[in-house]
C-alpha cells in the first residue's frame, strides 16, 4: 500500500543541489507523498547490490525533506532508524519535532535500510486476532515456518551491509559530509558508518546509544533496573503508594499464576467490543511490560493495569498490549530483518556465562526463543572486531529511565570517541530527541560542532504522572 501511494506521488520530477566536492551530478529525486507527513517530500529509489561486486538488484528506498531556507548548509542529516527493522519512513512524524530547529537550514535524509519499510521489507503475514488465540510455541512454530519458506539470502542483510548501502545513498543524492542521526539500533549502525567511511562524516547524534559490545537480548539487567525504579518511584509517591501498597507483591503473583498455565481470557475486544478469546501467558505479560519500560508516560500507567489483572480485570492490560496492532501493519518491524541482524550479530556473543549474569525474569525465555529461531534462520555469525576510533564530533543523548540503552551504554560507546559529549535527561525513557530542548541543542551542536552543549535544559522535562484509575493519569 505505502509503494502504491508512493508511485501515485511521483508527479513532478526535482534535483538535490549538487555540493562544490560532488564528482558526479546528484541523482534526480521524485515528489512523494507519505504517510505521517502532509507536506510533499522528495523521494529516490536507489539501486545497490546485495553483496559488494554483484550487481544492483534490491531498490532503497529514500525520502529527502528539502531544507525550508534558501542557501542550505551542504551537509544534511541522515536519518538511521531503530529496530534493528524500523525504517526510516516509519519515522518520518520526527520532522515535526526532533527536526524542527534544523531541518531550516538543512536537508533531512530518511533512509529504509535493506530489508525494511519500502526497502523490500522482510517479514512474515501476521493476523493480531488469531494470533491472541495461540500459545508461545504455536507462534514460534508459525514464524518457523515463514522462515523456512522465504528464498532471501539472509546472509546479506547485516549492519555492515546496511552501511555501504548508506554511502551509496550518499554519494547518489551528491553530498560530502553528513551528519548522522541514529536513534537504538540506529546508533549501532551510526558508528558502524563512521568507522567504515570516516571521512565522509562530519558530525554523529545518538540517541538511546547502543554501545559496541551490547548484545541486543542481553537486556534484563537494564530492563530490571527500569521495572525496580518505577516500582520505587510508585511506592515514593503518596497517590501511587495509596492506590498500590502492595504492588511488586501483585505483580509477582500474576507473574508465578502464569507460569503455571497459560490464562484462557474471554473478554470484550478493546477495539471492537465483541466478546473475544484470548491466551495470556507469563511471556505475553512480561514481554508487555517491558515495553512499556521503554516510555515513563506509558511505564506510569503499570501500577493500574498490574493492579486491576490482580484482581481479574484484564480488559485494561489487553489494550494495552493490542496497542501496536491498532497501527498499520505496514509500519511494524520487518521482522526477518531483526532475526537477520541479531542472529548473525548479536547471538554468537550471547554465551551461557553472559545470559546468567543477565538473568531476569523480564527476559528469562528472550533468549531461549532466539536461538530456536535463529538455528532456521541459519545465517553464519559475523565475527566481533574491536572498535576503532571515531574522530568525528558526537553528542550521546540517553534517557536515565531507559530500559534497554541506559546512560551507561553511552559512555561504554564515548570510550572509542575523540569529542564525545554526553547529555542525560533524568525523567526520559528510550528517545530524547523530540522532547523539551532536545531539537534546539541538536540545532546548536550542528551549527557548531566542536562547541560544548548546554544540557541543563533537559533536567527541565518533567516526570510523567502516575494512573490512579481508570480515568487516566493524574493532572
Amino acid at each position: 500500500m505505502l509503494k502504491s501511494i508512493l508511485l501515485l506521488g511521483a508527479l513532478l520530477t526535482a534535483t538535490i543541489p549538487a555540493t562544490a566536492a560532488s564528482p558526479t551530478p546528484p541523482a534526480q529525486t521524485r515528489t512523494c507523498h507519505l504517510p505521517g507527513v502532509e507536506e510533499a517530500l522528495r523521494c529516490l529509489t536507489q539501486p545497490v547490490p546485495l553483496e559488494p561486486g554483484k550487481p544492483a538488484t534490491l531498490n532503497l528506498h529514500v525520502t529527502i525533506a528539502p531544507a525550508l531556507r534558501q542557501g542550505a548548509r551542504p551537509d544534511p542529516v541522515f536519518v538511521l532508524a531503530g529496530g534493528p527493522g524500523e525504517a526510516g519512513s516509519d519515522v518520518l512524524p520526527l520532522l515535526a519535532t526532533a527536526f524542527k530547529r534544523v531541518r531550516p537550514t538543512r536537508d533531512i535524509v530518511f533512509i529504509d535500510q535493506r530489508g525494511t519499510g519500502l526497502s523490500g521489507k522482510l517479514d512474515c503475514p501476521s493476523d493480531v486476532d488469531e494470533d491472541a488465540k495461540l500459545g508461545d510455541a504455536e507462534i514460534d512454530t508459525a514464524l518457523r515456518r515463514c522462515i523456512a519458506a522465504s528464498k532471501t539470502p539472509f546472509a546479506a542483510y547485516t549492519t555492515a551491509a546496511a552501511a555501504r548501502d548508506i554511502d551509496a545513498v550518499r554519494r547518489a543524492l551528491g553530498y560530502d559530509k553528513v551528519n548522522l542521526w541514529g536513534g537504538s539500533y540506529g546508533t549501532r549502525l551510526a558508528q558502524a558508518y563512521a568507522r567504515a567511511y570516516p571521512a565522509a562524516v562530519r558530525t554523529l547524534t545518538l540517541d538511546a546509544v547502543a554501545a559496541p559490545d551490547q548484545v541486543i537480548p542481553a537486556g534484563g539487567r537494564d530492563a530490571q533496573a527500569a521495572l525496580d525504579r518505577l516500582f520505587a518511584q510508585c511506592a515514593k509517591d503518596a497517590a501511587c503508594a495509596r492506590a498500590y501498597p502492595n504492588l511488586r507483591r501483585e505483580f509477582d503473583a500474576l507473574v508465578a499464576k502464569l507460569d503455571a498455565g497459560p490464562l484462557k481470557l474471554n473478554l470484550p475486544d478493546p477495539r471492537t467490543a465483541r466478546q473475544v478469546d484470548v491466551t495470556m501467558t507469563s511471556e505475553r505479560l512480561l514481554d508487555t511490560v517491558r515495553n512499556m519500560l521503554y516510555s515513563p508516560a506509558d511505564a506510569r500507567r503499570l501500577p493500574f493495569l498490574v493492579h486491576s489483572a490482580s484482581e481479574g480485570r484484564w480488559q485494561p492490560f489487553v489494550a494495552r498490549r493490542n496497542l501496536a496492532a491498532d497501527f498499520s501493519p505496514d509500519g511494524a518491524p520487518a521482522t526477518l530483518l531483526h532475526l537477520a541482524v541479531v542472529c548473525a550479530e548479536d547471538m554468537p556473543r550471547f554465551t551461557p556465562a553472559l545470559a546468567a549474569s543477565d538473568a531476569s525474569p523480564l527476559t528469562r525465555t528472550l533468549g531461549e526463543r532466539l536461538r530456536g529461531l535463529c538455528r532456521t534462520m541459519n545465517v553464519p555469525a559475523v565475527p566481533a572486531t574491536p572498535p576503532t576510533r571515531i574522530a568525528a564530533p558526537a553528542v550521546l543523548l540517553s534517557g536515565a529511565l531507559d530500559p534497554v540503552t541506559p546512560p551507561r551504554r553511552a559512555q561504554d560507546a564515548a570510550r572509542f570517541m575523540d569529542h564525545a559529549q554526553l547529555l542525560t535527561a533524568p525523567n526520559v525513557g528510550h528517545g530524547v530527541s523530540q522532547l523539551g530542548c532536545a531539537p534546539r541543542l541538536l540545532r546548536a551542536f550542528l551549527d557548531q560542532p566542536t562547541v560544548n552543549v548546554d544540557g541543563a535544559c533537559l533536567n527541565d522535562i518533567p516526570a510523567p504522572t502516575f494512573q490512579l484509575g481508570s480515568a487516566g493519569p493524574q493532572p
